[in-house]
């Protein structure tokens, strides 16, 4: 069986029918044509996002996800930064260099 990937947008949707449109987790399953299993996944996921929780699985909506690869990228500009500041072949600017 082939594995099937789902956009955000869909998850998000489906996960919906549940939490705003009070079908049950079976139901919304059924009519969005997902497993059980996958249907209470996002479902939990969506419910821990609105509580502002930090999701452990994908983040379902855009902003969780624009928010994850900042928090990448921050993460490896620092570790750059640190980097840099060890490098023993790397002077630092005098202070009239300094940028603002």
């Amino acid at each position: 069986m082939k594995k099937r990937n789902f956009s955000a947008e869909f998850k998000r949707e489906s996960a919906q029918l549940v939490l705003d449109q009070n079908y049950t987790v079976a139901a919304a399953a059924s009519a969005m044509d997902v497993g059980l299993s996958t249907m209470t996944r996002w479902v939990k996921q969506l419910r821990d996002e609105r509580q502002g929780k930090i999701p452990k699985a994908s983040p379902i909506t855009p902003e969780q996800i624009e928010i994850r690869e900042l928090k990448k990228k921050l993460q490896r500009i620092e570790m750059e930064n640190d980097i840099l500041k060890n490098c023993p072949w790397v002077k630092p600017r005098p202070e009239s260099q300094k940028l603002p």
